[in-house]
């Protein structure tokens, strides 16, 4: 498609994302949940909408749903209730959803979009808006539906994850970009991550998100007709999706068409929307009250929530910076992960003021991540401990081994789990301090190369380095090269 001017519309996004919470049971019956289970082994008459089968609330979901809700900024009304949701579909056994309508859990509410919450092409860009928050409609609970698989001869239903605790988070139509919209689903990922609310897994289906956008001429006050985009199951396949539907309808409106209220899907490998339905209105789903649930007094749950509530990232990411006095980048980096933040933070604890924090924060962020990320393990399955890379730091720190010496353990550290002071000890690793030792080896080398002393007593400081060599060389590489260098310096002046 080719490229239109886009400064003449204006671009209006909403969201609505779905997240499954993370609870061992479904919404209303006892029935685990287990990705990847045998389809159709986690049922029950409850979830499969048996005639007579009662439905009972999970606790757990009521707490985390509302915990998110605190979290995102959100009102928590003094009541909240549950509604049936009706609609027909072979993927929902009971013909309605239990879902919240007038009363939900959670209301308004913002997600803060911050610069490394873009995509990392547009980070440093004028486009980057800082501070900007998102406003929230709502955020309701509602149990997700079965999951469908169509071959080219059957479809078939896996009724497992029928049942699970779903919430749904719906924006204000406050985005203006495919760029705004990455931000917007990368904050509120990692929030939601950071509450333990929801694994927020993408590829597991644990996190769904469907985009409603419309286009109008800057000129015009009255929003344009909105599309519904579906099949979005990544971030980056949203921002694509809407670059492309944008670019679309500024196309058709430039050419004077009108475009129609629908429904598309995005095809990722096509790299464009595709037409499913086109909605003449919306839907009318009947709601009405579940006669079979009992209103819902939010009190005790609030303080439940408000006594679990995490420090939320940005703001751990600014005391990282006051506290420790690491930079924007290296606070930012930590805090993205708050497993990766508390390892951070162990490990400062054990080092106490030994270590700067400075030098902590580089060595689990360019040395661990990217050995962890090589050996494909995630940070809970770090074969190194925060107390263990300390005590490696402090070798170092103390001369005990030199800075290559030391890379060298860290790597051994990966492989094996061990303590940096086993392996240096299992492999003859002490790094050689010893005065008397290191001036023989130095006074060999001298007497050994007497054109280089010569070289270096005419002004080449080079001359220095090709010794200091020959000493590693000669104490087999145990040599504290500081050392070297002073005695060398002393018996060359």
């Amino acid at each position: 498609m080719h490229s239109t001017d886009h400064s003449s519309y204006l671009v209006t996004i909403g969201l609505e994302v779905h997240a499954q919470l993370k609870t061992k049971t479904k919404m209303f019956c006892s029935c685990a949940l287990e990705y990847g289970a045998q389809p159709n082994t986690h049922v029950c008459p409850v979830c499969l909408g048996h005639p007579g089968a009662l439905p009972t609330i999970n606790h757990e979901a009521l707490y985390l749903t509302t915990l998110a809700g605190l979290m995102l900024s959100c009102e928590i009304p003094a009541i909240c209730k549950f509604d049936r949701k009706n609609y027909f579909y072979p993927d929902m056994p009971k013909n309605y959803q239990i879902s919240q309508f007038d009363q939900p859990l959670c209301l308004r509410g913002s997600v803060p979009l911050y610069e490394r919450a873009y995509p990392k092409d547009v980070q440093k860009s004028a486009a980057v808006a800082q501070e900007k928050k998102i406003r929230l409609t709502r955020i309701h609970l509602e149990e997700d539906v079965a999951k469908s698989f169509h071959t080219s001869t059957t479809s078939n239903i896996d009724f497992n994850r029928a049942g699970t605790p779903l919430i749904e988070i719906v924006s204000e139509p406050d985005l203006a970009s495919p760029e705004e919209a990455f931000a917007y689903l990368t904050s509120l990922r990692q929030i939601l991550i950071y509450g333990n609310i929801s694994d927020a897994d993408m590829e597991k289906g644990q996190l769904r998100c469907d985009v409603n956008i419309s286009v109008r001429p800057a000129d015009e006050e009255k929003f344009g007709t909105k599309v519904e985009l579906k099949n979005l199951n990544t971030i980056s396949g949203v921002r694509r999706a809407l670059s492309f539907e944008i670019e679309r309808q500024i196309h058709l409106l430039s050419a004077g068409k009108t475009l129609s209220q629908e429904t598309r899907r995005w095809d990722d490998d096509r790299g464009q929307t595709v037409l499913m339905r086109v909605k003449e209105s919306a839907h009318d789903y009947r709601y009405f009250p579940d006669p079979d649930l009992l209103p819902i007094h939010t009190e005790a749950l609030v303080l439940e929530a408000k006594k679990r509530m995490p420090e939320l990232p940005q703001a751990k990411c600014a005391r990282f910076i006051e506290v420790y006095e690491l930079t924007p980048y290296d606070a930012a980096v930590l805090t993205e992960d708050r497993a990766l933040a508390t390892y951070f933070e162990e490990a400062k604890r054990v080092a106490g003021e030994k270590i700067r924090p400075k030098v902590l924060a580089n060595w689990i962020i360019n040395d661990l991540l990217s050995a962890l990320g090589s050996a494909s393990l995630s940070l809970r399955q770090s074969p190194i401990t925060p107390e263990n890379l300390v005590e490696l730091l402090l070798l170092l720190e103390q001369g005990i081994i030199s800075g290559r010496q030391g890379k060298e353990v860290f790597a051994q550290m990966i492989i094996s789990s061990q303590k940096p002071s086993q392996i240096i000890e299992e492999q003859g690793m002490q790094q050689l301090s010893d005065h008397g030792a290191l001036e023989a080896f130095c006074q060999s080398a001298i007497q050994a190369h007497p054109t280089v002393v010569a070289d270096f007593k005419a002004g080449r400081g080079a001359a220095l380095n090709f010794l200091k060599g020959q000493v590693m060389k000669l104490s087999q590489g145990k040599a504290n090269p500081a050392l070297v260098g002073e005695i060398l310096l002393q018996k060359l002046s």
